[in-house]
């Protein structure tokens, strides 16, 4: 039997919290791994030649699942010089896309390697990101590199090809630099399709037709991704709802959901990115056509946005799921910091709203939700015949004492923020012991380095102001 073929058992953790349909939590249990899947989970498994991992003392977790990210913009993190808290997302983008237009093959690779490692160490096992910077200088195998990186780290990686086609003479905020034709993109869109995208179970790999924003793109932009999108089998995504409706009025005369309805650009296999303007009626639209939503907290309460109202986007029907954000408005790439702040900015608005998300079922919208938006029905929750995703806590911390009774709720309610005991990917463990499996941290973080100050800090005026 080859390694790789190998059951894994892991026994004996305090409790698996399942976060299945019948919200089920396994106390004192075992779950048993083959190849890439779940096989059973129970008391007393048994496993002859199995390789076994104690889990005693341990929580077990599905693993999250991020929705939303840019991972190219790590190495523009704690950059006071771009304040993102004093402008408007608008001329925030106009600003800060004057240091992305910088960006080149090793600074993606670079900077999509940091952000990956910070999201496996902190239990995310599946990750979309939004690549939506292609400066002409930097050619078009960017996202090669991010799916390079991704094997690298273990993650399961949903990457999103985006782009930018209106130029700035025509009302966008995109430099030239960076601005690309509706052909070039939605080629190279049909080129990585070809290349990566895997639509089995279990795949690694996946592939999102994500043109930016609608401000920022032209109309046939749009158009013809939904055509290439569902004639290749691949989905849909974008930002939308995070400052554009004015514009969008003042070009379209209408708001930025209603124009996506018009070309199509909604249903089961779309889900646009933060959502605060959406209007309750939007809610509707939202949900009869199947349309998910990524929240992302961070950049909220950085801008000083509105904090969308989850408990009527439920009653709605919506399919809600959590992302990170880029760097640039996050300063991070930790699900489970996330999955926090979305937890207490819900609670902010409970006694105004009548209601609010437990802590456990904003733990389902950071799985099973994130899993329905990516429309993967193997990942999100742990249930034999799923994909064994999954990361540990180490409820043995004094820290925790006191607080173990309630494993379901314990993650957003008691700020279990730090990086995880374990992470498995796929049937794989990737990150153990404070490490990622197989890397030297210390070497790539001074590759790392190295490449933000050749690339980025050298050429950009912004790091000379304090």
């Amino acid at each position: 039997m080859q390694e790789k073929d190998k059951k894994i058992l892991i026994r004996g953790a305090e409790a698996i919290v399942a976060c299945d349909e019948s919200d089920r939590v396994y106390r004192r249990a075992d779950l048993l791994v083959d190849g890439p899947a779940i096989a059973r989970i129970g008391e007393g498994l048994e496993a002859p030649g199995a390789k076994l991992i104690d889990a005693r003392g341990a929580i077990i977790y599905p693993g999250l699942v991020n929705t939303h990210h840019h991972f190219f913009q790590t190495f523009v993190r704690n950059l006071l010089a771009v304040d993102y808290p004093s402008l408007s997302v608008m001329d925030w983008i106009a600003k800060i896309y004057e240091i992305f237009k910088l960006i080149d093959s090793d600074a993606i690779y670079y900077s999509s390697l940091i952000a990956m490692a910070d999201l496996v160490k902190h239990g995310c096992t599946c990750a979309f990101d939004h690549q939506y910077c292609f400066p002409r200088s930097a050619g078009k195998e960017l996202v090669d590199r991010q799916f390079e990186a991704a094997a690298k780290i273990g993650l399961r990686y949903h990457a999103g090809r985006g782009a930018n086609t209106l130029p700035r003479s025509e009302g966008s905020s995109i430099p030239d630099e960076m601005l690309e034709s509706t052909d070039e993109f939605l080629s190279d869109c049909d080129r990585l399709i070809g290349a990566y995208h895997d639509a089995s179970p279990f795949s690694m790999r996946r592939v999102v037709v994500s043109p930016c924003q609608p401000i920022n793109c032209r109309k046939e932009t749009f158009v013809e991704s939904v055509a290439l999108a569902r004639s290749r089998g691949a989905f849909l995504h974008t930002h939308l709802g995070e400052g554009e409706n004015g514009p969008m009025r003042a070009r379209w005369g209408k708001r930025t959901l209603a124009w996506c309805e018009d070309l199509g650009f909604v249903g089961p296999d779309v889900w646009i990115a933060h959502g605060w303007e959406l209007e309750p009626e939007e809610y509707e639209v939202m949900a009869k056509t199947g349309t998910g939503l990524s929240h992302c907290p961070a950049p909220a309460i950085l801008g000083g946005f509105p904090i969308i109202d989850i408990p009527a986007m439920r009653r709605a029907g919506m399919r809600i799921g959590l992302g990170c954000d880029g760097s640039a408005t996050n300063d991070g790439s930790s699900l489970l910091d996330t999955l926090r702040m979305a937890y207490l900015m819900q609670a902010n608005k409970a006694k105004e709203r009548g209601s609010c998300p437990s802590p456990y079922e904003m733990l389902k919208l950071a799985t099973s939700g994130g899993a329905s938006l990516l429309g993967r029905a193997d990942l999100g929750s742990l249930e034999p015949g799923k994909a064994a995703d999954l990361f540990m806590v180490d409820a043995r911390r004094l820290e925790l004492a006191g607080a173990l009774h309630d494993p379901a709720n314990l993650l957003a309610r008691t700020a279990v923020t730090g990086p995880a005991m374990l992470t498995m990917v796929n049937g794989k463990v990737v990150f153990e012991g404070g490490r990622i499996a197989g890397l030297d941290e210390e070497a790539l973080a001074a590759e790392a380095e190295a490449a933000c100050d050749r690339i980025i800090r050298s050429r950009s005026g912004a790091y000379d102001k304090k």
